[in-house]
């Protein structure tokens, strides 16, 4: 998922390794913490692939030096791969890791790969809500108090979520649909028939 977001990052603009960290933390505090551990890492896997390019920062006043700062840009084949990434609906997207990430760049996915994450990701927190009332039933009378009320949080965050997605469907939905024809009739009418008057 680290992969996804910095492509996506970098095809908005090249960036330092620091400006690209902190907006990895703007974009998805959130969801997932990064560090420069994880970061650069997968900077060099990404330019070992040739998905991006290093390039010296000649606005940098110590840009002749070694010590000249460092821009990543983005390849013909790193925003190939992005639009790759922007296409999967697979499983790993509606995991808690990988959820986020994807939903931080749903304004530049395909609406029909956004309904399939979401309702993936809807079946999947339906399941463990479900699995958590199954728990909670068994162990209500084996568990103390304050365990209780840790596994209703769950419960209760579950629900919420599910509400959210809910909305976030019905929204996606609506928009597929497009807005209503206002010359169309708003029921189905017989062929032959007139509406009824009404009389005082």
């Amino acid at each position: 998922m680290l992969e996804f977001a910095i492509l996506g990052l970098l095809h908005e603009a090249p960036m330092h390794g620091y400006v690209l960290r902190k907006r990895l933390h703007e974009t998805l505090g959130t969801f997932r913490t990064f560090s420069y551990g994880s970061l650069y890492p997968t900077l060099r896997k990404l330019l070992r692939a040739g998905y991006l390019v290093e390039e010296l920062d000649e606005a940098d006043d110590r840009a002749w030096s070694r010590r000249g700062r460092r821009v990543y840009k983005l390849t013909a084949e790193g925003k190939e791969r992005f639009g790759e990434l922007l296409g999967d609906a697979g499983p790993q997207t509606w995991d808690d890791e990988g959820f986020g990430v994807h939903l931080a760049f749903f304004s530049r996915t395909p609406a029909d790969v956004r309904l399939r994450i979401l309702e993936g990701r809807r079946r999947r927190v339906e399941e463990r809500r479900e699995g958590m009332r199954a728990a909670l039933a068994r162990a209500e009378e084996k568990i103390d108090r304050y365990t209780r009320e840790l596994h209703r949080l769950g419960l209760e965050t579950s629900e919420r979520e599910v509400r959210w997605l809910n909305e976030l469907i019905a929204h996606e939905q609506a928009e597929r649909q497009g807005p209503p024809d206002p010359g169309r009739p708003a029921g189905p009418q017989r062929r032959g028939t007139r509406p009824t008057e009404q009389t005082d």
